[in-house]
């Protein structure tokens, strides 16, 4: 059996896409590190590198068997067991999974590059058994609150978070949004165009406003979200979780 020893670990929760679990150089200051003191090693296929990076599906059994109860997260001076917790590499990528028991990969985490360079010198050093996934992944579907890595190409963690809660609050204004107010704010994102979009009906406002705004990330996409936002609650507080400020 192989394992890693002493594993910085920044756990992203619930996310079904890699692009939200973040990359060392973005790590922040405020984010909660943690060590495994120890995690087992998994060599896998690509395909199954994908589906464990890039979804929240049930991962094989034969996997599970394999890594139970194999690593230990250091807390204070003790260490503590966990039931399904390892870090994956198909060669060329690294990610730590852990379950939190169950048999989805809950948490994930990317490693710091000295513990990636590490991953890669175990993988050389040890012939390790290939796992793969026994049953064809359907093409993962995107939409707007599950976006096209395409349209986040590019954008920092911030940007990224801050495009997602665009998206969250454009969803909404075509839930609860009256026809006047789809064309007030496709206005605000574009008023050379006021006379033209005043004659748009609600549907072909809302999805014009959406096309425009899902090519990568601008002051003016800032500005727009600001905007959404400011008086609700509930993305207020998400603005400044991301942005370090209240909304102005």
């Amino acid at each position: 059996m192989v394992h890693i020893r002493d594993v910085w670990v920044n756990w992203f929760e619930g996310e079904e896409n890699g692009y939200n679990v973040c990359d060392f150089h973005e790590w922040r200051s405020e984010d909660k590190i943690e060590v495994l003191d120890q995690a087992k090693l998994v060599f896998v296929s690509a395909r199954l590198f994908d589906y464990l990076e890039n979804y929240l599906d049930e991962l094989p059994d034969e996997l599970l068997e394999e890594v139970y109860q194999q690593s230990y997260l250091r807390k204070n001076m003790s260490r503590l067991q966990l039931d399904y917790c390892f870090v994956a590499t198909d060669g060329e990528k690294v990610i730590a999974i852990d379950t939190m028991g169950y048999k989805t990969p809950i948490r994930k985490s990317r490693l710091t590059p000295r513990q990636e360079q590490t991953v890669y010198e175990l993988l050389q050093q040890h012939e390790l058994k290939k796992f793969d996934i026994d049953h064809e992944i359907g093409e993962k579907e995107y939409h707007m609150l599950s976006p096209d890595p395409a349209e986040l190409k590019g954008l920092t963690r911030k940007e990224r978070q801050l495009k997602q809660l665009l998206y969250m609050a454009l969803d909404q204004l075509y839930t609860t949004g009256t026809d006047a107010e789809v064309r007030y704010w496709y206005t605000e994102w574009n008023p050379r165009d006021y006379m033209r979009i005043q004659m748009l009906e609600r549907e072909e406002a809302w999805q014009q406003l959406y096309q425009e705004i899902r090519s990568g990330w601008t002051s003016k996409h800032h500005q727009l979200c600001e905007a959404m936002v400011r008086g609700q609650a509930f993305f207020e507080k998400l603005w400044e979780l991301e942005h370090g400020e209240s909304v102005k």
